[in-house]
């Protein structure tokens, strides 16, 4: 009998190669309760292996979860993870400077909705910079999308107690999330009209009127099309500020059916060998950036538009198919590197299969519509059947 459960436990086992979507990995086996085996982590690499950023990955994994088993061997080249129950609770950690905060409250915005007591976790290391997305960047782009899945999502909140630049960080977060029985089924197709654009220049340990400057240029790009434009500043001295003088800006518009398109943009890090930022073109830059992913005309840029933030796809996707075992609809850009694989890795774990279409909005209209200022008609429709994903405090389909 002992023979036969290994046998079951080995067959069970999913195993990948290379460092990754290594993240997307964690999150589904979590969720599913599979146990999953990479190999072959950065073998040429010279260090090779895991690295100290995944490490804190794990052990913050580790914090929320019950009984989770990770198991590296020596070269580190080769990771065993073995997935424990969602307990979530109160947790407090530093994730260093080598990867910003964006990189770990992506997979507790997964997550987070399913544990057995309300997340409250407070976070210390780099809110903005780096290759990932910023912490303002998931506040406004991210929880939008949670809050249409969620029955009640009082209480979801990311408050940046600290910020904390490239390169030395220092920042500090609170992200707050409550526990949600189910989620629910979405049927949305229409994007609307982009009918608000607010905005947040931030600046730290240098003179604010760096941040104003961010701000006229902003929203002189923005005032061609639209009066409702509203920014302020946020300005950050002392302890609150961080260890590195930097600034930036985040944009965000609104639709008239509650959608919500992000773009940012901030200044070159200090001793980074780039040149110094220019407050103008960073304010510039960030309302190009923020027409691009409305209108998804850049392919170069990493925003696609459609019914939701280019960066949020993963996380629409993934409510998706932890649904009710009912159809959701959800009309989206092109789909992104991340979201193609993301799709892969869900049928792999929770065995959901994604009917991906091309969507015309103005496939069957007059006329006279057809002349309405839609953007890009380069879009996809996402069409699935939830598997009916409960929160029972454990790995359970």
């Amino acid at each position: 009998l002992k023979i036969e459960h290994n046998k079951m436990e080995q067959d069970s086992v999913l195993q990948y190669e290379g460092c990754n979507f290594l993240r997307q990995r964690l999150v589904l086996a979590t969720l599913s309760g599979r146990p999953v085996r990479i190999v072959n982590i950065r073998p040429d690499d010279v260090s090779p292996g895991v690295t100290d950023f995944e490490i804190k990955l794990f052990n913050l994994l580790s914090e929320i979860t019950n009984r989770s088993t990770v198991d590296i061997s020596p070269s580190g080249t080769t990771v065993f993870y073995k997935p424990g129950s969602l307990v979530g609770g109160k947790v407090e950690m530093d994730m260093g400077v080598i990867r910003g905060l964006g990189y770990y409250l992506e997979v507790l915005c997964f997550l987070a909705p399913f544990v057995k007591s309300p997340l409250n976790v407070r976070l210390r290391g780099v809110t903005n910079g780096g290759g990932e997305p910023s912490v303002d960047l998931i506040k406004h782009a991210w929880l939008p999308v949670m809050r249409r899945f969620m029955f009640d999502a009082e209480g979801l909140d990311l408050k940046i107690v600290k910020r904390g630049l490239n390169p030395n960080g220092n920042g500090e977060i609170l992200f707050t999330c409550p526990i949600s029985r189910q989620l629910r089924p979405v049927q949305i197709e229409n994007m609307g009209k982009v009918r608000k654009v607010r905005g947040v220049a931030y600046s730290c340990r240098i003179s604010p009127a760096l941040a104003n400057r961010c701000i006229e240029s902003a929203k002189a790009s923005v005032k061609h099309f639209l009066n409702d434009v509203y920014f302020h500043t946020d300005h950050r001295k002392g302890l609150e500020a961080g260890s590195s003088p930097g600034f930036g800006i985040i944009l965000s518009a609104e639709t008239t059916e509650g959608i919500y398109f992000v773009s940012e943009k901030h200044s070159n890090p200090p001793n980074s060998g780039l040149d110094p930022s220019v407050p103008e073109d960073i304010g510039t830059e960030a309302a190009e950036r923020l027409f691009s992913e409305i209108y998804r005309v850049q392919i170069i840029i990493i925003f696609y538009g459609g019914c939701c933030d280019a960066t949020a796809q993963t996380i629409v996707t993934l409510f998706m198919a932890l649904g009710p075992k009912d159809v959701s609809k959800f009309v989206s850009g092109p789909l992104s590197t991340c979201c193609v694989h993301f799709l892969r890795h869900m049928k792999d774990f929770l065995g959901v299969v994604f009917k991906i279409e091309s969507y015309d909005p103005l496939k069957g209209k007059s006329a006279e519509d057809q002349k309405l200022e839609i953007g890009c008609r380069d879009k996809v429709k996402l069409t699935c059947v939830g598997v009916g994903f409960g929160n029972l405090n454990k790995a359970l389909l």
